[in-house]
């Protein structure tokens, strides 16, 4: 674990004169083939059978130190820190990555700001967790290989309650609602990375595609890993959340920091073992769907 580690909060979009739209024109890498975000269809997903749970070495052990918390108000850099834990090679991917840094994607008080939307759907707020591939010396050696990065990305749902995992986190907003501002934070002792993210048996339920960096230059050199359970959070903890990322000299709150879904084009995305393929909730495909597959089973079986 990091004696230092870095938090960041991406706060930018909304206001800069020319928005996600125009950044192609200002950099050439943010109109590629292979963007990110994506909508994930469901219905057009295709099942990786090699693709299980996820292992996380490291994430459930609480920090020694101090975690900094960053606005740089417009976004998420981070100093790759060599203490972080390591995240085992992802499924069909033979790399070892370790942990950067994470940060926030979220909209404002009337609309939802996730980047990745499921079946056209936008939740209120998203997670990157960001991992740089071990193999290489910098992060910017890294973003020169299509391997470079991979980032787990969760996906927020509005609960009733406070969720008390990320109440540190959102008690140390207040002392960098300015861009530009940081701070250092004391961990309790029972904190950890784990702690941030969904059941762990909700873990080998996810999508996978290759993208890029959702903020400019927009490097094509991210694998992207779309966790399918959402993480509960209140209203109140997302409003908080909300009220950093003041502009510089400007009485304004940052909002809206989210990149809009780019188009897929030719490539696939994948879904895990346990994934869900299908949106479709209507009872026809609820029945067919098993009695097919009794069908082929029983069709292509023979004895052994």
């Amino acid at each position: 674990w990091p004696i230092l580690a870095q938090v960041s909060y991406l706060c930018l979009f909304a206001f800069i004169p020319l928005g996600p739209s125009h950044w192609k024109d200002i950099t050439a890498s943010c109109g590629g083939e292979n963007q990110s975000p994506i909508n994930i269809d469901r219905r057009k997903t295709q099942r990786d059978k090699n693709l299980d749970e996820i292992l996380f070495e490291g994430y459930d052990q609480a920090p020694p130190g101090r975690w900094r918390l960053l606005n740089d108000g417009h976004t998420g850099g981070g100093q790759r820190c060599s203490a972080w834990p390591l995240c085992p090679p992802p499924p069909a991917l033979p790399f070892k990555f370790r942990a950067l840094q994470f940060h926030f994607h979220w909209g404002d008080l009337d609309r939802n700001g996730s980047e990745h939307m499921v079946d056209g759907r936008q939740y209120p707020m998203e997670m990157h967790l960001v991992h740089v591939n071990t193999k290489y010396k910098t992060t910017n050696e890294a973003k020169g290989h299509p391997n470079g990065l991979a980032v787990l990305s969760f996906l927020f749902k509005v609960s009733e309650t406070d969720n008390t995992n990320y109440n540190t986190i959102i008690a140390g907003l207040k002392n960098i609602s300015r861009a530009g501002s940081n701070d250092y934070v004391d961990l309790a002792s029972t904190f950890s990375l784990r702690n941030l993210l969904p059941s762990m048996a909700s873990l080998s339920k996810y999508y996978r595609y290759k993208g890029s960096l959702t903020t400019p230059s927009c490097e094509e050199v991210v694998v992207w890993t779309v966790f399918e359970e959402e993480v509960p959070i209140s209203k109140q903890q997302v409003r908080r959340e909300q009220q950093i990322c003041n502009l510089p000299q400007r009485p304004l709150k940052m909002a809206n920091n989210f990149r809009p879904p780019q188009p897929l084009n030719r490539r696939k995305v994948y879904a895990s073992r346990d994934a869900t393929l299908s949106c479709s909730s209507s009872l026809a495909s609820h029945l067919l769907l098993p009695l097919l597959w009794a069908f082929l089973v029983g069709h292509f079986s023979g004895p052994s």
